[in-house]
């Protein structure tokens, strides 16, 4: 049987119609998926690109784990079990993280100001005020909390470049932590009918200090707080050393030691109560200032009473608030400069006193001076040392904004102890050293002429004059006599 191929069916011919239309709508199809595609292509490149500008914005950050990185202090009972963790990230902005606790840890907060900086200006103070030994023995941190990334990236350029040294040695930390871990800020209760802004601002204050505290806790022996805006004493470590050790010899229970009256600027605490320290401020930042937080702090850790040193170490330096650019020209009055280092001493005078403002008081530490009568020629104040000092340099204030001036008088160093008929004590012999010049007398390397330990320092008047005057300050410094030291050797 022969097979007979079969024929293939006939298709109608197809209408062009048609296939035009099914073209067309393939070909719309296919541009339409382009069209998706450049769009992701551009949104994805798009955020691409953003991300790289805003990194190369960025400093260099670098995450600092809370347990890896962050310094512990082992004092506490609070970190020694891990108790009330703080989940925070830290970001170190600049600097080497610190290998060993130093005796001080300072601690900055800082925010990006509407009117004028003053944190490079802090920093050089404390820098400049400090010897090398005792930059050796402290590290500064600095908190920037502004969430401005072109303010961070301003400002740790200046301090890179400003405190090269400082950074590289490990005496300056400069940190950041990211806004999401900070707590609501806004919309909070407002407590003594404060402005909602006002609020906000000094709660997130207290955050800023709660995150400052707790990374500065393990290291430093003593943590100190400062603002962004002061200025410091010369050799401020060595005088804050001095008075912790006057603290213990005396055994006394301290919380907090206070080395400026202004706000939160030159408070001291001790390592071991930073983290609960920090963790009060996290708990209670919604309800009051962070000066008044402190001081509930030192009331709770049993310490009565403020413990004030003076004159204070550190100045308020800022003419305009962070809060809003506000005018804020507030002055520490106690603030000296120069180190207090009068020795112990007795003053006399026989002149005439005004209320209580007695002698002793020009040469005392503190805001005291000394308010006398009309002097007439021959009348002294004379400070007689409790032991032989060699005196190195002499500084003599008086009067008060042009008035007061003491106009006539000259100022001497004497010898040899004696008493007066008075019950008081003078010296035998005197030596001048010069006179006044329109209130004032400076005198440097006082030692270079008069070698030998001075017993005595009296101003004496030379002529009267009919104006009360004013003694404001006699400041000097000394030396321990040669033979003194050796008899206690």
């Amino acid at each position: 049987m022969s097979c007979v191929p079969r024929k293939k069916p006939v298709q109608p011919a197809q209408d062009p119609q048609q296939e035009m239309r099914r073209y067309s709508k393939k070909k719309r199809a296919v541009l339409l998926l382009l069209l998706i595609a450049g769009v992701f292509y551009l949104v994805y490149h798009s955020q691409s690109f953003n991300s790289d500008l805003n990194k190369s914005e960025e400093p260099v950050l670098m995450n600092l784990t809370w347990k890896a990185e962050r310094m512990a202090s082992m004092e506490s009972w609070v970190e020694q079990g891990d108790y009330l963790p703080l989940n925070v990230t830290y970001q170190l902005l600049a600097g080497v993280p610190v290998a060993q606790s130093r005796y001080l840890c300072i601690g900055i907060s800082s925010v990006k100001r509407k009117k004028d900086s003053y944190l490079i200006s802090t920093l050089v103070s404390l820098f400049s005020q400090s010897s090398p030994e005792e930059r050796s023995s402290m590290v500064v941190v600095v908190l920037l909390a502004d969430f401005d990334i072109n303010w961070l990236t301003t400002t740790v350029t200046k301090i890179k470049s400003q405190f090269s040294s400082a950074l590289q040695q490990g005496h300056l930390l400069v940190i950041h932590v990211p806004e999401e871990r900070y707590p609501p800020t806004a919309g909070l209760k407002r407590n003594y009918n404060d402005s909602p802004e006002r609020v906000s601002f000094r709660s997130k204050q207290n955050l800023d200090y709660a995150f400052l505290v707790h990374y500065s806790a393990g290291l430093g022996r003593y943590y100190l707080q400062l603002e962004d805006d002061v200025s410091s004493a010369k050799n401020f470590p060595t005088t804050i050393k001095k008075y912790i050790q006057e603290q213990e010899a005396k055994k006394t229970t301290w919380a907090m030691l206070e080395f400026s009256s202004l706000g939160y600027i030159g408070k001291l605490y001790k390592s071991a109560h930073l983290p609960l320290l920090a963790r009060f401020l996290f708990l209670f930042y919604q309800e009051m200032p962070c000066d008044w937080l402190m001081s509930h702090f030192r009331l709770l850790l049993t310490q009565k009473e403020p413990i004030l040193f003076k004159p204070s170490l550190f100045q308020h330096i800022g003419t305009f608030s962070s809060f809003q650019g506000t005018y804020n020209n507030l002055k520490d009055k106690d603030f000296e400069e120069s180190v207090y280092s009068n020795p112990p001493a007795e003053v006399f005078s026989d002149m005439s006193t005004y209320k209580k403002h007695f002698p002793k008081l020009a040469w005392d530490a503190g805001e005291g001076f000394f308010w006398g009568l009309s002097p007439e020629k021959g009348n002294h104040l004379t400070v007689v040392f409790t032991d032989p000092r060699v005196v190195t340099e002499i500084t003599v204030e008086t009067g008060s904004e042009g008035k007061d001036i003491l106009g006539s008088a000259q100022v001497e160093i004497g010898h040899s102890v004696i008493a007066t008929a008075e019950r008081e004590k003078t010296c035998k012999d005197f030596h001048i050293l010069g006179s006044l010049d329109n209130g004032w007398f400076v005198m440097q390397q006082v030692d270079k002429n008069y070698r030998s330990a001075s017993s005595c320092l009296r101003i004496q008047v030379t002529a009267g004059q009919k104006e009360w005057i004013i003694i404001r300050k006699i400041r000097i410094s000394t030396k321990p006599n040669s033979l003194s030291q050796q008899a206690q050797m």
